[in-house]
């Protein structure tokens, strides 16, 4: 294992990479989240469909620079969420076991699913004022608009907007939602990429390399898109917004499930599966690969009583 500072930027340099392949559909997500917002069923525009509809509707209006609309804004993010979520859960679970159990090594399942939580939700409330420009910058169309439309020429022209008309709150709009959704997802991630990973060993004898780490990402994938899509729905549309749709997270809930349904809170499911099960191999499978390098260089350059201590 590498140090914490080692494991931050393993977990970043791992989430970049897993974001630039899996953007466009992140966008068309959002898109589909929002479109019919607060409009009864019968009167829901379906501009996007699908996953690879939206891709296409959205390159042949748009071109790539539409499909990869606040990707700067997503790699900021992405280094901050990932590299606390994947640098602090490990010396965290560490701590925990070895305060509870005597042994650092001991795997708790409520252990590990309170600090992928924990260490998630610090990354979410770090990054959030990155992810509500980005959000409002994938959101805008100039062709097939959906929810609120916010004209940014870059993130920094959005950041200051938003600054100027709402202060420093203006930019966490939103956070608490951000930080329920990512809580979701981390509690289960992180675990579930680790208890597949010791079954498939263990019962399938299979042994580490890429093959182990693709199969468990992908059933890590899956159940975190299950389980963080309805609270990811909540987050679009309250970062989206200009603070007059929505009073809070319970609010947008109650407002979205009483005027478009239940399965509202399921908008855009297919497309975050599209986006989250690569994103989830890529992130883990990179991760595994850049904390290896990261632990050769530490071996390198800090001294063996450094490392002894992680």
């Amino acid at each position: 294992m590498s140090t914490t500072a080692g494991a931050f930027i393993a977990g970043g340099i791992a989430a970049c990479g897993a974001v630039t392949a899996t953007h466009p559909f992140e966008t068309v997500k959002i898109r589909m989240q929002l479109q019919g917002e607060l409009q009864d069923k019968g009167h829901q525009p379906h501009h996007y469909r699908g996953p690879i509809h939206g891709v296409s509707v959205i390159v042949r209006n748009e071109g790539l620079r539409g499909i990869y609309r606040g990707i700067g804004c997503a790699y900021i993010y992405q280094i901050l969420l990932n590299g606390c979520r994947l640098g602090f859960y490990e010396p965290m679970r560490n701590a925990l076991s070895t305060l509870i159990f005597k042994d650092g090594k001991t795997q708790s399942l409520g252990i590990n699913m309170f600090c992928g939580a924990a260490s998630g939700v610090m990354g979410a409330a770090a990054g959030s004022p990155f992810f509500l420009v980005k959000t409002r910058l994938q959101s805008f169309s100039p062709f097939l608009p959906v929810g609120t439309q916010h004209r940014y020429r870059n993130a920094l022209d959005g950041m200051t907007q938003i600054y100027r008309t709402e202060g420093v709150r203006g930019l966490y709009r939103g956070v608490g939602a951000a930080m329920i959704r990512t809580g979701f997802g981390s509690s289960v991630q992180l675990p579930t990429y680790f208890f597949a990973k010791r079954r498939l060993m263990r019962h399938l004898g299979m042994e580490e390399g890429a093959p182990l780490h693709l199969t468990s990402s992908t059933v890590s994938g899956f159940v975190v898109c299950v389980v963080m899509h309805p609270p990811d729905t909540i987050m679009s549309r309250m970062y989206n917004q200009n603070g007059n749709l929505y009073a809070g997270v319970f609010d947008c809930l109650a407002k979205t499930i009483r005027t478009e349904g239940i399965f509202a809170i399921y908008k855009g499911f297919l497309p975050h599966l599209a986006r989250i099960l690569p994103h989830t191999i890529l992130t883990l499978t990179l991760a595994e690969q850049t904390n290896k390098l990261i632990r050769k260089l530490e071996n390198r350059i800090l001294p063996s009583t450094a490392l002894k201590t992680v």
